[in-house]
């Protein structure tokens, strides 16, 4: 296993619902709803909504919200959800008191690919004291816990953005990808997705040439939207070949689901992971660049 740390149990990556409760009003805690919702679109395969008015209607005690696409996205590119500069990403993580000494733990509802999402992006500009809650919101709401509907009150903050180098990958990356033998390129899409099958697609069906498919959502329990057990997760990986790469990238359509699969992949151990930003949402437009089917 060239590209995973031995270790026995996942790392402070994830946190649970009763440390979550336990430590709720700990004056260096940040919380935040990373929620986003995508709706079905004829024209556009899905309409990002905001996931604002759910957070409003009720929240984790202490919480604030995070738009993703609103403010943590290049309001310059034309692709939803591409990685913002650094500056701006500054600014937005320290007006809603994000900085040194902060401790973060984001969650989503539906799906934990939102708070992963941000985690990563956390991740890449150099600040590595966030967790994702286990299972999120709806394990939260499952087990009864207590709800808010007032705003956060975190006092402003001075987030520095320190850029890391290999964990956002480009499309030039990708190509020379493939057909590489030391690289693992994953589609964390659905397998009709990967297949190219049920008309969903972003403008050209199928997958990346050269890639493997694991789902985003089959490395979580079905029932609490926790993340499977680490056995669970390392078999997951072993079964597409991912623990004999040296390097891993992940995609999907524009760079979310993708998240999921490098979280779980980072909480393993593993180091040389990087995410393909804007994902297919780019790469179909571009004929030149190779997709398979079947």
């Amino acid at each position: 296993m060239s590209n995973s740390t031995d270790r026995a149990d996942l790392p402070q990556f994830l946190v649970e619902t009763d440390w979550l409760a336990a430590n709720l009003g700990a004056d260096d805690l940040r919380i935040f709803d990373c929620t986003v919702h995508l709706v079905p679109d004829p024209d556009t395969v899905y309409r990002v909504v905001s996931g604002r008015e759910d957070w409003q209607a009720g929240h984790i005690p202490g919480a604030g919200f995070l738009d993703l696409q609103g403010e943590l996205s290049d309001r310059s590119s034309a692709l939803r959800f591409t990685m913002p500069s650094a500056d701006q990403f500054a600014d937005a993580m320290s007006g809603h008191g994000v900085g040194p000494g902060s401790r973060v733990v984001l969650y989503s509802a539906g799906t934990n690919i939102w708070a992963t999402r941000i985690w990563w992006m956390l991740r890449a500009f150099g600040f590595d004291d966030a967790a994702v809650l286990n299972g999120g919101w709806t394990k939260w709401q499952a087990e009864g816990r207590p709800v808010s509907t007032e705003p956060a009150d975190y006092p402003p903050a001075a987030f520095v953005a320190r850029p890391r180098a290999g964990l956002i990958a480009d499309k030039d990356q990708v190509l020379a990808s493939i057909g590489d033998d030391a690289t693992c390129l994953i589609n964390a899409l659905s397998a009709e997705q990967h297949r190219g099958e049920g008309g969903r697609n972003y403008g050209r069906a199928g997958r990346i040439a050269d890639s493997v498919n694991l789902p985003a959502g089959h490395l979580l329990d079905r029932e609490t939207n926790a993340f499977l057990p680490p056995d669970q997760l390392r078999a997951k990986i072993a079964g597409i070949g991912a623990d004999k790469a040296d390097q891993v990238i992940a995609y999907c359509g524009g760079g979310i689901a993708a998240s999921g699969v490098t979280f779980a992949l980072a909480m393993l151990g593993y180091d040389n992971v990087s995410l393909y930003d804007n994902s297919l949402s780019e790469w179909v437009q571009d004929p030149s660049l190779p997709m398979e089917t079947g």
